[in-house]
């Protein structure tokens, strides 16, 4: 495979940022713990007073699919990824009281679209937020919660899990995983981007 190609498409989905102080960390759904875990290292770092996991379970499968790493330490039975981000979180040492739950979300849109509503709810507007999601899940994570967050500054804390920047291309199962990015990220834009306000743009 073409080098440039590699690197063109490793930036392009692969997002990391230099971390700053913000109002609230984002743990999309999933079946990893290293995704709360990492958020729960941010909140005790004092990167941010609130943790919120969003999440029911994947619209495809109906149910939460269990946990897919660590079981030895998360063994329980949950009946959301929501459920399990928290107790995960909470096992960790975020304190229930920084965390806001969202376990309605079925898919990464979403995450984005549920968060906001609660936190509106809740009278929050984070003007600065950080996103903890799988490494090759950073671009189109950032699409849509922008989309639902058009004022908030995002930073990306991405967890490698499995799939890395270096490896990704050499298994059918990393290309699988990034490629599909690629496939969803133009077929998702779109639609999205119908609604989207331009002027935040051509401004």
């Amino acid at each position: 495979m073409n080098r440039r190609i590699v690197n063109d498409i490793t930036d392009f989905i692969f997002l990391e940022d230099r971390l700053e102080k913000a109002d609230a960390i984002f743990v999309p759904g999933g079946s990893y713990p290293e995704l709360p875990e990492r958020a729960a290292e941010l909140w005790k770092e004092g990167y941010a007073p609130y943790v919120v996991p969003s999440g029911r379970f994947s619209i495809t499968r109906g149910e939460f699919a269990g946990v897919k790493s660590k079981a030895e330490k998360y063994g329980k039975k949950y009946a959301t990824e929501c459920e399990f981000y928290t107790d995960v979180l909470q096992i960790n040492g975020v304190a229930p009281d920084c965390i806001l739950q969202e376990a309605e979300a079925q898919f990464t849109a979403e995450n984005a679209r549920f968060t906001r509503k609660l936190l509106d709810a809740k009278g929050l507007c984070p003007g600065k937020a950080i996103i903890c999601c799988k490494g090759f899940h950073s671009r189109r994570c950032l699409m849509y919660y922008q989309f639902s967050f058009p004022e908030t500054e995002f930073m990306m804390a991405p967890v490698y899990v499995n799939v890395t920047r270096e490896n990704w291309y050499r298994t059918a199962w990393g290309q699988e995983k990034v490629l599909g990015e690629l496939t969803r990220l133009g077929t998702q834009f779109g639609p999205e981007l119908k609604g989207f306000d331009r002027s935040s743009v051509d401004s």
